[in-house]
């Protein structure tokens, strides 16, 4: 059997993995990619494999509560029943956050893990289940290189202006600062983008990865020089179930009028905001556009309003890009939210194909556009994977 690489995408209450073969020369073919759903409580999984077979993950159901070590573990047993936990290489994990310094993948160790617990602050909603499947992984694969790969290193060219807020400049040195987020497919994207349209990289591109994550990128010769989200990954755009930018004043009238604790005001903007909370039905957009409430339309209004906004203003960012990239669930799949993205866009240089965009081709614009408009699929998973065989040096 040949070298495999296996990912790692660790959340509160779930466990993404995918597996890649190793060829010589470091070549990279997907071989199988599962979750773990429901961690915490009842969880259930599932594995698929790229020849189109699916299975369901033993999970004992009457261990009660499953955490991320019990969700190693039926991951494991699949890796081992398929025959790959003897050739597992090495394992690559998404980290949400890599702070002000960690700009580029690395190998874990007891240091590096120390680091990473040092930025829980900065991502405690995300953080701490990044490293328990990072130490999950550890216990299963003992002696394994084990590589971080951070969702805000993409974005840490950002010049002073796109990093900082206007606070005192004692909270930007403590950490304060404008990180940004799914640093790992505008990666992608633009190592995509380097291969189908090489000129069109070489300039100004606006990434849009709009899913039930959403942000948007403006992108020069191939470095982040500014993104929607903040702080965190809860500004920005709208997203599933966040509520994107909202006046500070907001938080401080529910803070002193509602009496609303920290927690309280957490679950709010993070889990029942965003399209769910406006809709009141759900935070996929497929359900919205299929509903005839006027709720859900004015959930997806909304959502296309902001999304206009923002690449308006990153388009000047980079006084007016090349390329515009759609990508992820909603950019790559919902050609009505991208059409009412663009449309009236002229100004900018964007001319749309109708037909190309409810084809959802690879190239949307008009061949006369003067600015190019691409539809690109992303894949986080195979960007962990290349970092990880990179970093960990175990290409043959």
């Amino acid at each position: 059997m040949s070298k495999v690489i296996l990912t790692l995408n660790a959340g509160s209450s779930s466990l993404k993995f995918a597996v890649f073969s190793l060829a010589d020369g470091g070549a990279l073919n997907p071989l199988a990619s599962g979750e773990i759903e429901g961690i915490g409580a009842t969880a259930k999984g599932a594995v698929k494999t790229s020849s189109g077979d699916a299975s369901e993950l033993a999970l004992d159901p009457k261990a009660g509560g499953v955490d991320h070590q019990a969700a190693m573990g039926a991951i494991l047993g699949w890796l081992k029943e398929a025959g790959y936990a003897d050739s597992v290489a090495a394992v690559g994990h998404r980290v949400v956050h890599g702070g002000p310094d960690l700009g580029q993948p690395i190998l874990v160790n007891v240091e590096a893990l120390a680091k990473l617990r040092r930025l829980i602050p900065l991502a405690p909603l995300h953080q701490p289940h990044n490293i328990a499947g990072i130490e999950a992984a550890m216990k299963a694969f003992p002696g394994t290189p084990e590589v971080a790969c951070f969702d805000t290193a993409f974005h840490r060219s950002h010049p002073f202006v796109s990093d900082t807020f206007a606070l005192p400049r004692s909270y930007y040195e403590e950490g304060v600062r404008r990180y940004g987020f799914h640093g790992l497919s505008y990666e992608y994207i633009m190592q995509t983008l380097r291969k189908i349209a090489p000129q069109a990289a070489r300039e100004d591109v606006v990434i849009a990865h709009l899913g039930n994550g959403a942000s948007m990128c403006a992108v020069h010769d191939g470095r982040s020089i500014a993104s929607t989200m903040g702080f965190t990954a809860v500004d920005g755009l709208p997203m599933g179930t966040r509520c994107g930018q909202l006046d500070p004043g907001v938080l401080l009238y529910l803070m002193t009028e509602k009496r609303m604790s920290a927690e309280a005001i957490t679950e709010l903007l993070y889990k029942n905001s965003g399209l769910k909370g406006m809709s009141g039905i759900s935070q996929d957009m497929r359900e919205l556009e299929a509903s005839d409430s006027p709720a859900a339309r004015e959930a997806i209004d909304y959502f296309v309003a902001r999304a206009r906004r923002e690449l308006a203003g990153l388009a000047a960012v980079v006084d007016g890009p090349e390329a515009i990239v759609f990508t992820a669930g909603i950019g790559e799949h919902a050609w009505k939210v991208r059409e009412a993205i663009l449309s009236g866009m002229e100004w900018m240089g964007i001319h749309l194909d109708i037909e190309a965009n409810r084809a959802s081709a690879e190239i949307i614009s008009a061949k006369s556009s003067p600015t190019i408009v691409f539809v690109i699929p992303t894949d986080e998973e195979r960007m962990i994977a290349e970092h990880t065989v990179v970093t960990a040096g175990v290409a043959n």
